[in-house]
């Protein structure tokens, strides 16, 4: 199984990166706007719309307030077509800054060239919109919903790209 990791540093506090992160129904204004066009939520299932119609159902397994980790795993529309995935978000001080890792699993191993460009790209993409929604940079911001997301506070999943 191929192991993918990525991580950046974002200028935007840790709180106001993770609630970004953690607001999985809304992928499409807050974390890849313009990239994904549509999230809708159905259980611990969302379903993510690219400009082209594609939609990718993932599923989200976990989110992990006191860590600030995110767990979710595509279950169909994989592109490429993926036998595996599984990833995860994790957000982390680093000074008064934020540090976001990406860790993605994947099979079969001959797609994780692929994977690798397309998260390398994906993440570059988050940071500029956590850093543009921002405000004062290193301020403290968090969203009208409270950072509660779809799922609330705290919640873990039993049992995206």
């Amino acid at each position: 199984m191929a192991s993918i990791r990525h991580d950046i540093a974002i200028d935007a506090s840790p709180q106001h990166v993770w609630d970004v992160v953690r607001d999985v129904g809304a992928v499409h204004e807050r974390l890849l706007p313009g990239r994904v066009v549509g999230t809708r939520i159905d259980g611990v299932e969302r379903f993510l719309t690219f400009p082209d119609g594609h939609v990718i159902r993932e599923l989200i397994i976990a989110i992990d307030e006191q860590s600030r980790r995110l767990a979710y795993s595509v279950v169909d529309g994989a592109r490429p077509a993926l036998e595996y995935h599984h990833a995860s978000f994790e957000v982390r001080a680093e000074g008064e800054c934020a540090r976001l890792m990406w860790i993605t699993d994947v099979l079969p191993d001959a797609a994780a060239p692929e994977i690798r460009i397309r998260t390398e790209y994906g993440i570059a993409e988050m940071k500029q919109a956590i850093e543009a929604a921002a405000p004062n940079g290193l301020r403290d911001n968090t969203s009208s919903s409270g950072g509660q997301g779809e799922f609330g506070q705290g919640v873990g999943h039993p049992g995206l790209s």
